[in-house]
């Protein structure tokens, strides 16, 4: 599949190797048959933000004001299309701040710049972009049999993207 995937950078810190993330993406996509048939065709639209700017989301899609680290939202098919890549696959939506505060990379500036939590930083920052792909894919998290599913789905797609060294290294500035 060759998929139009659109990013928008909303953190004003966060550097996001574009190239990169569509290539984590591409392989994903690559391997889809081994999730459940992977993410629907279609454009998929990733969105980095802060913390407030995805709490606000929750609140207004969810009705929960709480900060959290991935909003998914399925896509649209236009009525009556034929092609399967028309329409929208859907859009993941992930908070920064929540990656880099589970690493322990937003406790200081200092800490930033060491390259091990920055390395770790993009990591989990790749897991949850893997997380929202697998959410499109049909994987659900809500009951424990399926948080299960889902936790060795993730385990096996970040296992696949370090094969492939399509790892993205994000960065917090």
């Amino acid at each position: 599949m060759n998929r139009v995937v659109s990013i928008r950078n909303a953190h004003p810190r966060l550097r996001v190797p574009r190239a990169a993330v569509r290539k984590a993406v591409a392989v994903l996509d690559s391997h889809a048959g081994a999730f459940l048939g992977g993410c629907p065709a279609g454009e998929l639209s990733l969105v980095f933000l802060t913390d407030p700017a995805l709490a606000q989301i929750h609140a207004d899609f969810m009705d929960d004001p709480t900060p959290t680290d991935v909003i998914t939202f399925e896509g649209a098919r236009p009525p009556g299309g034929s092609d399967p890549d028309d329409g929208s696959a859907g859009e993941i939506c992930v908070s920064a701040d929540t990656a880099a505060r589970f690493v322990g990379l937003a406790a200081s500036p200092s800490r930033r710049r060491r390259g091990g939590l920055q390395a770790a930083f993009g990591r989990e920052l790749t897991l949850y972009l893997v997380h929202g792909w697998l959410h499109l894919a049909g994987y659900d998290d809500r009951k424990p049999v399926k948080k299960r599913q889902m936790r060795a789905a993730e385990k096996q797609a970040m296992d696949l993207l370090r094969l492939a060294g399509a790892v993205p290294d994000f960065t917090l500035a």
